[in-house]
């Protein structure tokens, strides 16, 4: 089973990193073990969307650097790609580079940063819930895919991490279509899984120096967490990265919980190597919806159906901090939203929650609002 290394490190100082990442890959056999002359290798880094680096909403550009360093001195050669949210374009892909600190790190480290914005369907067969994925060129480019998540929680699928952050190899507004056909919670998450398989990265290896509470994957809080986590497997990764987080039984996580049912992970052989992994004090989770339904499957459907409409959240948008500058609408995926004297409007009937709104505003305007009543009926 694959082993997940796990090392404190309290900074982005290079030398801290240097060391302790050599510290952690050693607990897998060393890079050198993976990386050979001459390999072309893909950073799978987490470019959510242009934001500075001390917001925590994208990996760390030191953490690269000092890792990309390591990769070209064994002879490889590094780019750097993701595809943010919304459009997919090089102006765009420019300004997110730009804004995150990576293109000046890259620039000044001679590293390539992806500009292909093509994509190419792949059938897949093996998969649990989708058949076929349509995801971004890079990929075919590479050699060797390390997959660099952020620790953050998030709004949608409570922790985003080393399956999560796959997501991104799904180029654009094509991520919209996903969360149309997979509107729940649960079928969501095991494309996720399904995703995380066909990709196959060679290593994980999580930024969780700093991470995020709360809101995330965009809106939330910085947070210290002081750990750098690594492994072969993104779900055992994520298995032992939620710990960090404190969330227990792991499986409140729709991803783990859809790995651990569909046998992709088993918790009894997780096995953690290196510095012991404990969890945070008092780390914000945000509330998810149940699985396909807000209500316990046992209550009946037409007293769910009812009472459902009263307990789902829902998008509320900041007077004092929109701008009106549509990103929200024209990233919504069921186009639930519409522009009204240049302020944004939600058709709640049409929402499906999945809040690409919150997400990908760069304004910070859009706050997840629970009902009293949900908030009555959910709490522990």
């Amino acid at each position: 089973m694959p082993i997940v290394a796990s090392k404190k490190c309290y900074s982005y100082q290079t030398a801290e990193l240097a060391e302790k990442l050599d510290l952690l890959l050693s607990e897998l056999g060393g890079l050198e073990e993976f990386i050979k002359v001459g390999d072309k290798v893909l950073f799978k880094t987490n470019l959510l969307m242009g934001k500075a680096p001390e917001t925590a909403v994208t990996t760390n550009p030191e953490f690269i650097r000092v890792l990309a360093k390591k990769v070209k001195a064994l002879g490889a050669e590094v780019t750097i790609a993701d595809s943010p949210g919304g459009l997919f374009n090089d102006k765009l892909l420019k300004r997110a580079y730009q804004k995150s600190g990576l293109y000046q790190m890259a620039a000044e480290e001679n590293i390539k940063l992806n500009y292909n914005t093509d994509s190419k369907k792949y059938d897949y067969k093996e998969g649990k819930i989708n058949k076929s994925f349509q995801l971004a060129s890079y990929l075919e480019e590479a050699d060797f895919i390390i997959n660099l998540p952020k620790l953050k929680t998030h709004g949608l699928t409570m922790y985003t991490g080393g399956v999560k952050n796959l997501f991104g190899c799904i180029p654009g507004v094509l991520k919209a279509e996903y969360h149309l056909r997979m509107q729940s919670v649960h079928d969501f998450s095991r494309m996720l899984n399904d995703l995380a398989a066909l990709v196959a990265p060679e290593l994980t290896i999580m930024d969780a120096v700093v991470g995020m509470e709360g809101e995330g994957p965009s809106n939330g809080k910085p947070r210290e967490f002081n750990y750098l986590l690594a492994s072969t497997s993104p779900y055992y990764l994520d298995l032992a990265a939620v710990k960090v987080l404190g969330i227990e039984p792991a499986e409140k996580v729709p991803s783990i919980k859809a790995a651990l049912e569909d046998k992709i992970i088993k918790k009894d052989k997780l096995e953690i190597r290196g510095d012991k992994v404990i969890a945070a004090d008092n780390v914000e989770i945000p509330k998810i919806e149940k699985e396909n339904n807000l209500l316990d499957s046992r209550m009946p459907e037409f007293l769910s159906d009812i009472l459902e409409k009263f307990l789902r959240p829902k998008p509320v948008f900041k007077e004092g901090k929109c701008v009106g500058c549509r990103t929200c609408a024209e990233n919504c995926p069921p186009e639930a939203i519409t522009m009204i004297d240049n302020f944004p409007k939600v058709n709640l009937d049409e929402c499906i929650r999945c809040f690409c709104c919150q997400e990908l505003c760069p304004y910070d305007a859009v706050e997840i609002k629970y009902p009293l009543l949900a908030k009555l009926f959910f709490s522990n």
